[in-house]
């Protein structure tokens, strides 16, 4: 059969021109675009790498920042609760120690304040005394035409005044 033997010719010329169009395009693309590509991809993913290796140095230094910032927050926070505090109890004392003082000057006043009327109770009481013996002579007087003496008068005026208190 004639194409039998045919066919062997025609498959050898194919396979070697499909073997010699693969073989260029493996030396062009294989040995001479395949590296440069690669080169890229690693040269990209080295790039990479080290943008994600700063990012994460950037972003641990951000995180110790941020921890610094803040404890330095509660640090300024704690100096300014105690000077608060500090304060809170300055005022106080100076607070207590007005109360004390003007609880003294009151008691001063208030022991002025007694005295005073203690003397014009008895002032009073004198004076009161002294109605009452002039009231009991004139009394006696009228009743019993008697002048009593003034001493006599004063001394049962006083008996009376001080049996009643």
């Amino acid at each position: 059969m004639p194409q039998i033997a045919q066919i062997a010719a025609t498959y050898a010329s194919q396979l070697f021109w499909l073997l010699l169009v693969f073989g260029t395009i493996f030396v062009v693309i294989g040995l001479g675009m395949y590296p440069k590509i690669q080169g890229t991809v690693i040269a990209r993913d080295r790039k990479i790498e080290d943008d994600l290796a700063e990012a994460r140095r950037a972003n641990e230094a951000a995180d110790q920042l941020e921890e610094d910032y803040r404890k330095k927050m509660n640090e300024e926070h704690a100096a300014a609760h105690q000077a608060i505090e500090k304060a809170r109890a300055e005022a106080a004392r100076e607070t207590e120690r007005k109360l004390a003082a003007a609880g003294e000057e009151n008691d001063v006043l208030l022991q002025s304040a007694k005295a005073d009327l203690a003397e014009r109770r008895k002032s009073a009481r004198q004076e009161i005394e002294g109605v009452a013996v002039e009231a009991a002579r004139e009394l006696v007087a009228k009743l019993s035409g008697i002048q009593p003496e003034p001493g006599e008068a004063a001394r049962e005026v006083r008996e009376i005044m001080h049996g009643t208190d």
